[in-house]
């Protein structure tokens, strides 16, 4: 019986083999790709058929998340109306190993008749999609990891990894920063750290827990247990933050003072000078200054420190901002 781990290491050898004899065969060709692209006034339209096309939606995807503008367009549907959605403007990147694929070769006429720029990614230099691109990178492997060779597998490799080393050089070359990247992901984690406000998860309104300084230490203990943020605001008349009473707070002074704790007023059990920030600020800078301190809750004010909401840890937690 085959043993199942040779084989599985056989393959990602080969494939490995495969991304790694790319390297020799970049040239000059890679660089004018990189500027056809760059120069483009249009968007990059990928093409390809079968495992290709599969590989091309991934290419066309990861150029876009990294601020080149690019869609998947599925060969055989182009010649039956969606090359409407092509303009000389744009840039065609085709995939096809053999460079020989009808529903790719059939749409060449078209490029050439409305001067769109085409970039062929093929296994074959000397075929017709290489014949009649303005730029062929060369994508062609050895050997399939498949051990009939004939199944797409260590050439589509070879095609993701070509395609990934033109998004991240466009990338390099427009000097796409980690802010550009989380405005494509706005519900990506980075997205999240870079976008999310202060003010887009605090509590406002009536959910925010408040007490007067004169207010006893009971009404103190009730708006915190009814609001659950484990904190109350202390203010005065004008909404200006006094302090603070937390859940924290309370044990202590209830093994401090004993019985004798619930006849204080909150001014002399408060903390004053809490920790405040502003509701423009990013909920990760929040998650920052709560973590440093120690401290489950943040107190958002105004620069006249008059209460604007409260922030609780785990709602910042809760939309993946880590």
């Amino acid at each position: 019986m085959m043993n199942m781990l040779d084989i599985a290491k056989k393959v990602l050898q080969t494939e490995a083999d495969a991304v790694q004899a790319l390297i020799s065969k970049l040239d000059d060709n890679f660089t004018r790709a990189v500027d056809v692209i760059y120069s483009s006034r249009g968007r990059v339209v990928v093409t390809g058929m079968g495992k290709s096309g599969l590989v091309g939606k991934k290419i066309a995807a990861t150029l876009a998340s990294t601020g080149t503008p690019a869609f998947f367009m599925h060969p055989a549907e182009a010649t039956h109306g969606d090359l409407g959605m092509v303009t000389s403007d744009d840039v065609i990147i085709a995939i096809s190993n053999s460079g020989e694929t009808d529903e790719i070769v059939s749409l060449m006429p078209f490029l050439k008749r409305f001067s769109v720029s085409l970039i062929s990614m093929t296994g074959n230099r000397s075929s017709s999609l290489a014949r009649g691109a303005d730029v062929t990178l060369d994508i062609s492997v050895s050997e399939e990891a498949c051990p009939m060779g004939i199944v797409p597998t260590a050439s589509t490799t070879a095609t993701l990894a070509m395609g990934d080393a033109l998004a991240i050089a466009l990338l390099t070359r427009r000097g796409f920063r980690e802010e550009d990247f989380a405005f494509f992901h706005p519900s990506g984690s980075l997205g999240k750290k870079l976008f999310i406000q202060v003010k887009d998860l605090m509590h406002s309104g009536e959910m925010l827990p408040l007490t007067q300084a004169d207010a006893s230490l009971t009404e103190a203990i009730i708006e915190i247990s009814s609001r659950r943020l484990g904190v109350t605001a202390v203010i005065d008349d004008g909404m200006r933050v006094l302090g603070i009473v937390t859940d924290g707070d309370v044990r202590r002074g209830i093994e401090k003072w004993g019985k004798s704790f619930l006849d204080k007023k909150v001014l002399e059990v408060m903390t004053t000078n809490p920790k405040l920030i502003r509701e423009e600020e990013l909920a990760a800078k929040a998650l920052a200054i709560m973590e440093k301190h120690s401290i489950t809750s943040l107190v958002v004010a105004d620069d006249e420190r008059r209460i604007r909401g409260i922030i609780h840890m785990h709602d910042v937690l809760r939309q993946g901002i880590a």
